[in-house]
């Protein structure tokens, strides 16, 4: 007979609680890191008024560090490195000594939309303020470097003067959302977002609710067939859907996000008309900012709470708990073939224009954004846009200045025809200024095309390269052709210099895929012109009959690929 009591081994195991995550609705709100106890305090743009009062009168060194950072990023500036500090330093020295005194400031352009009298303005700060430094990024923003706390509230008034602002441009909030750089001009579109997104910036990011989310939160909202807005790597997305009886609307998409840990958005399965976009909207950020993650930063983005749940549940919840009500079951849309970028000259709805030009990986200068500001002006161009792909669009251009037009932005180097390499390349800010680099990415993206083009001319099929100064992924490193991460190696010699992992056959669009690691593949960076030519060729010698280069990559011998 046995024991009354039982033996440590025929006793059933009591489960270990599992640790606290930090979900408000879980767990409830007891800051579990000083990041959730700094916001708790205080989060949200009070910030402004102390940079005005105090900081831009007292300078740097008045600044205490839990609003350097992270507050102060609640208002689009971030500390940038200082320079000489090389790459093999990151990881081993804290933010504080990275950091300079000088700061990045984001300016948030909400579906990209931008006027000639503000890109003349941007133009101006950038001469006056940020040492005519300013680059596009892939979120539609505009950003400059070497900003003085001293020039805030001069930098400010110049933006509010014609309706600009860097509010929530970064921390733990909605930040700017992705919208069709052609929506509402587009003859291929198949409905206009543009409500949408004026309704949210306007009546929706305003409230303090959406001030304190477990950590940043990216959406996109697209009615272009062409799909333009990289839907498979945001938080949230809306693209454009035709529904066989409540005719077009969105399809709606959550859990995307890259970084170190990449996963690929899906399908929530239901079709949203226009006018519900924000309720649905609010009601995915309000799951995120009540059961998100937030005691470790490097779980709190919505993807590993969809990945936990599950699409099914996640619409449950949303449906249940936040709408209280049921939404109307989509079909897939079609997936868009070929490119969704808009560089070239492109059809309107109104019998006019657009032209898409691409500034290489999105760099430019002050004094060329006013005098693109004036070429505008000449050729009777009120709107411009910014893209997800970091080109500048002019819109209601009439057909008989296009080539004019194209011309002139030729000589300005923004070219409407560039080459495959040119067009798709993409790089993040890199080592010049970013305090998480280990290599330099914007300068190389823009020798690597110039080299590229010399040795090898053009390529007949799209082929997207993406640097990155670190595994972080801001520029989409893991969803690129050919993909390269920032990181230190060491020579046989024992020197510790720059260098790339390679990341290989990555694509959006058709079939999305996160690419493959080939074990061993990693390049030096003195190396990086002579390893793409290499791969370049052996695809070309190697293809067969109109086959993409990520299809080759998931097929080639491995030989053909290091």
């Amino acid at each position: 007979m046995s024991s009354a009591t039982g033996t440590a081994t025929d006793r059933p195991r009591r489960k270990r609680a599992n640790k606290p995550q930090g979900q408000w609705l879980v767990d409830g709100r007891e800051p579990l890191n000083d990041d959730e106890r700094i916001k708790q305090e205080d989060a949200g743009l009070g910030v402004i008024q102390r940079i005005r009062d105090v900081y831009s009168k007292e300078g740097f060194d008045s600044i205490p560090a839990e609003d350097l950072a992270p507050r102060f990023k609640w208002v689009g500036l971030y500390t940038q490195r200082k320079q000489n500090m090389s790459g093999d330093l990151t990881g081993h020295l804290t933010n504080a000594e990275l950091q300079d005194n000088y700061f990045m400031l984001r300016i948030r352009l909400d579906g990209g939309l931008l006027t000639a009298e503000q890109l003349r303005v941007l133009g101006e700060i950038s001469s006056d303020y940020a040492r005519d430094t300013a680059d596009f990024s892939d979120r539609q923003n505009l950003q400059l470097h070497w900003i003085r706390i001293e020039d805030m509230p001069a930098i400010w008034d110049k933006l509010a003067a014609v309706g600009l602002d860097s509010n929530f441009g970064c921390g733990d909030v909605p930040r700017v959302i992705l919208g069709s750089p052609v929506a509402g001009i587009a003859a291929d579109e198949i409905i206009d977002a543009t409500p949408a997104i004026a309704e949210i910036k306007k009546n929706w990011l305003t409230r303090e609710e959406f001030s304190n989310l477990p950590r940043k939160f990216k959406s996109a909202i697209s009615g272009n067939r062409r799909q333009d807005i990289t839907h498979e790597i945001q938080d949230l997305s809306f693209i454009g859907s035709e529904h066989p009886e409540h005719g077009p609307g969105f399809d709606v998409w959550v859990g995307g996000g890259l970084s170190t840990n990449p996963m690929l958005a899906q399908r929530l399965g239901v079709w949203v008309p226009l006018d519900e976009v924000p309720e649905v909207w609010g009601g995915v950020v309000r799951i995120f900012r009540d059961y998100g993650y937030r005691r470790l930063r490097n779980r709190a983005r919505l993807k590993f709470l969809v990945a936990e749940w599950g699409v099914e549940k996640f619409r449950q919840v949303l449906e249940d708990d936040y709408l209280q009500r049921k939404l109307i079951d989509g079909p897939a849309p079609e997936t868009a073939p070929g490119y969704r970028d808009h560089i070239g000259v492109h059809d309107q709805n109104d019998g006019k224009k657009y032209l898409g030009v691409k500034p290489t990986v999105g760099h430019t200068t002050g004094a060329q954004l006013q005098r693109l500001a004036d070429l505008a002006d000449k050729y009777g161009v009120a709107r411009l846009r910014t893209t997800p792909d970091k080109e500048l669009l002019f819109l209601d251009v009439e057909a008989a200045q296009v080539a004019g037009l194209a011309e002139e932005l030729e000589a300005e180097g923004l070219s409407a025809n560039p080459s495959a390499f040119r067009r798709d390349i993409i790089s993040c800010t890199g080592l010049e200024f970013c305090k998480l680099a280990h290599t330099v990415t914007k300068q190389r993206a823009i020798d690597l095309c110039d080299e590229l083009e010399e040795r090898l001319g053009d390529l007949d099929v799209p082929l997207k390269i993406s640097l990155n100064g670190c595994p972080n992924s801001c520029a989409r490193a893991q969803v690129a052709d050919i993909g390269f991460s920032g990181k230190i190696l060491t020579t046989d010699e024992g020197e510790r210099v720059e260098g790339f992992q390679v990341n290989l056959g990555g694509a959006l669009g058709l079939n999305p895929a996160v690419g493959k690691k080939v074990r061993g593949n990693q390049v030096f960076s003195t190396d990086l012109g002579d390893y793409v030519v290499r791969i370049v060729e052996n695809f070309k010698s190697d293809r067969n009959e109109g086959e993409q280069f990520r299809d080759w990559v998931f097929r080639a011998d491995e030989e053909l690929l290091v």
